[in-house]
């Protein structure tokens, strides 16, 4: 009798499937949400469409002489905001059209069905800053990343189609070019190094309303291991970045360029008050690298490092909890080469003591290829000094 049930009961399904598929294939408009309708509007997408984006009317420059009110940054303001430009993104991703809920597996198998899937066009929107007079514009990796399209809209009500000079994955930054004349131009400044407590006003386009300034102030400096990008110094404020901010301008109260607005802390993906800008301390080097050579060099020695705990530290009779273990050496790396072994705890770079891997894997890359460097390194007891040459670090495929 079970039997009997269970074999309906499954040709009842493909039957089912069977009609489904037919109906996907031939008329899919008698599904809901394959082609039929007419998908809801988000408002963090781009303008549909990048040949006209819809942009507001720039406001009116103060007029000559006009004094600021107490406590404006409106010459801050004035001075850095026309070289932050919007940029808009056309991308083709594959889009299911599997119109129920399902587990994964089960999507996947139908997704590789011809019918049940197509590539589509869609539509971001991200910021950027022009950064020297020949049309660079430094943005994030994560904005123009698999982008066709790369249109961007400056603040004088302007567009153009740019370019990818090059990007980095590892720093999450990018270099677009753009062919227009007489642009407006926001250079790094990295004399007068940001402080916990100044006030930093953050400039983009969040959820594509328009250019927009928000302010507050840098809340932390130099954090590190959130696991963003590969290499991490950022620079914490609470100056609200939102979605579509990311690789706009964060800058002082003089209107100088102090940071790249990369991302934001929020589970729901909204602001809540912590967000993180790479500091052109940073972004600096990568833009000058991208611009001569279209990449990043960077020191490598083939290993990889693991924080030193408390227990680990007693296991190898040191009195404190400093240095990295090597966990992992690479055949015929630099760091092999020279010596190292896992198990070796490094404690000094260059004679400065080391703290934990994210630093340490920091100086290594700050490092030149070809430039020696002298780990000072603890094994069986004794401490050594061993000269390293640093090696390139392969360059991440796009």
């Amino acid at each position: 009798m079970m039997r009997r049930i269970w074999l309906l009961f499954a040709q009842t399904v493909t039957v089912c499937l069977a009609i489904l598929f037919v109906v996907a294939t031939l008329r899919p408009e008698w599904l809901p949400g394959l082609g039929g309708g007419t998908p809801p509007a988000r408002v963090d997408r781009a303008p549909a469409g990048l040949a006209a984006p819809t942009l507001p009317v720039p406001a009116a420059a103060p007029p000559a002489g006009s004094v600021a009110a107490p406590g404006s940054y409106a010459d801050a303001v004035a001075r850095a905001a026309p070289a932050v430009v919007n940029i808009y993104t056309t991308k083709r991703v594959s889009v299911s059209r599997v119109p129920f809920p399902t587990d994964p597996l089960f999507r996947q198998f139908f997704e590789q069905i011809p019918g049940f899937s197509e590539r589509r066009e869609t539509n971001s929107l991200g910021s950027g800053v022009i950064v020297s007079s020949q049309g660079h514009i430094l943005t994030n990796f994560h904005v123009v990343e698999d982008a066709t399209e790369i249109l961007v809209a400056l603040a004088d009500g302007r567009q153009g189609p740019a370019k990818i000079i090059g990007m980095d994955i590892d720093s999450d930054l990018a270099v677009l070019q753009v062919k227009l004349d007489a642009l407006p131009v926001l250079e790094f400044t990295t004399l007068d190094l940001p402080r916990v407590g100044d006030v930093v006003l953050a400039i983009g386009n969040p959820f594509g309303v328009g250019q927009t300034t928000t302010m507050g102030i840098v809340s932390a400096l130099g954090r590190e291991g959130l696991q963003i990008n590969t290499y991490e110094n950022f620079i914490q404020t609470d100056a609200p970045i939102n979605p579509g901010n990311s690789g706009g301008a964060l800058i002082d109260t003089l209107g100088r360029l102090i940071g790249i607005n990369t991302a934001i802390y929020a589970p729901s993906g909204g602001s809540l008050g912590i967000g993180f800008a790479i500091p052109a301390s940073s972004a600096k080097p990568v833009l000058d690298q991208i611009v001569s050579q279209g990449f990043v060099k960077r020191g490598w020695l083939g290993l990889e490092p693991q924080d030193m705990t408390p227990d680990l530290a007693r296991a190898f009779g040191l009195d404190n909890a400093t240095g990295v273990i090597i966990a992992s050496l690479m055949r015929d790396g630099p760091a092999a080469k020279a010596g190292l072994r896992v198990g070796d705890i490094v404690q000094s770079f260059n004679g400065k003591a080391i703290e934990d891997t994210q630093r340490m894997m920091g100086r290594i890359a700050a490092t030149p290829p070809g430039e020696t460097i002298e780990l000072g390194v603890y094994r069986n007891g004794k401490r050594q000094v061993l000269s390293v040459k640093a090696g390139m670090r392969p360059v991440r495929p796009r």
